[in-house]
C-alpha cells in the first residue's frame, strides 16, 4: 500500500520530472546545524529531508536531530538507516531497503527482520527500496560489505536493479558513496532506467549544476546530495543543483 510520503514523492516526480532530496548525516552535525541545513535546503527547493549515514550514531542523538528538523521544516523526513540503530520514532517514513550487492546476508535481510517490528511500533511509513553500491562505494560499501558494481559494467547494475523491482521494491537507489570523486556515469543510469519501471534514485559525487543536469538527463528521478550541504553555502549549492534539474525540464 502506498503511503502519504511515497505518494508525495511520486506526485512531485510526475509534475517536475526530477526532484532533489537533501541527506543529513547525524554523525556529522549537531541538532542546531541540522536545523540550519534543513531550513536552507527547504528554502532552495528540496522536496524532502533524508536523515542517516554509513557509520553508527547514538539513538539519542539521532532522535535529537530528527526532532529538531521536524520542528524546522514542514516537508517529509525520511530515515536512511545504516542499521537498526538508524531508526527513530520521530520521522515520517523510512527507506526500508536491502543492499542488493552485499556479500553479507545481514544487509540483505537480517537487519530488516530486526528493524521491521520497530518500524511498525513507531508508525513509520516503510518505503521499499533496492540499494546498489557502485563505483568507489565509499564508507557505505565497506560497512555494508558490498561487491561494488564497476562503473564500466552498467549491465550488472541494470540486472541488480531489475531483480530488486521483481522482488517488489518500489524504488531503486544507485549509490556512488559519500564524497565520491565522480557521480554515477550517465551510461549506467540510462542502462538501469531502460530496465526498470520504478523511480530511480542516484546519489554520491554530485556537487554542482552540470553534474545534476547530466544525472537527471540520463534518467534519474530523484537526486540525493549530502556532502555538499555539510559545508558552508548550503542554500547556494542546493539551489545550483536544483537549477540543473530545472534545465532538464525545459
Amino acid at each position: 500500500m502506498t503511503g502519504v510520503v511515497e505518494k508525495c514523492l511520486l506526485e512531485r516526480i510526475e509534475a517536475e520530472g526530477s526532484i532533489h532530496l537533501t541527506l543529513i548525516d547525524p554523525e556529522k552535525v549537531t541538532p542546531p546545524q541540522a536545523s540550519r541545513i534543513a531550513r536552507k535546503a527547504r528554502t532552495s527547493g528540496t522536496v524532502a529531508i533524508m536523515i542517516g549515514g554509513s557509520t553508527f550514531v547514538s539513538a539519542a542523538h539521532l532522535d535529537d536531530v530528527v526532532r529538531v528538523v521536524r520542528r524546522t521544516v514542514k516537508i517529509p523526513i525520511i530515515l536512511f538507516p545504516n542499521n537498526v540503530t538508524g531508526i527513530s520514532r520521530h520521522a515520517d517514513a523510512i527507506w526500508f531497503m536491502s543492499l542488493l550487492n552485499s556479500a553479507d546476508p545481514y544487509f540483505l535481510i537480517g537487519a530488516q527482520v530486526l528493524g521491521a517490528p520497530l518500524v511498525k511500533k513507531y508508525g513509520l511509513e516503510p518505503i521499499p527500496m533496492g540499494y546498489i553500491i557502485v563505483g568507489e562505494g565509499g564508507t557505505a560499501g565497506v560497512v555494508g560489505k558490498a561487491i561494488a558494481v564497476p562503473y564500466d559494467k552498467p549491465e550488472l547494475a541494470a540486472a541488480h536493479a531489475l531483480a530488486g523491482q521483481y522482488l517488489g521494491m518500489r524504488f531503486i537507489y544507485l549509490e556512488a558513496g559519500s564524497g565520491a570523486k565522480n557521480p554515477v556515469p550517465p551510461e549506467m543510469i540510462r542502462a538501469v532506467k531502460h530496465y526498470i519501471d520504478v523511480p530511480l534514485i542516484v546519489g554520491g559525487g554530485i556537487r554542482g549544476r552540470g553534474q545534476a543536469l547530466a544525472v537527471a538527463s540520463a534518467g534519474a528521478d530523484i537526486i540525493v546530495t549530502g556532502n555538499v550541504v555539510e559545508d558552508t553555502g548550503v542554500r547556494r549549492k542546493v539551489s545550483e543543483i536544483i537549477e540543473g534539474l530545472r534545465h532538464r525540464r525545459q
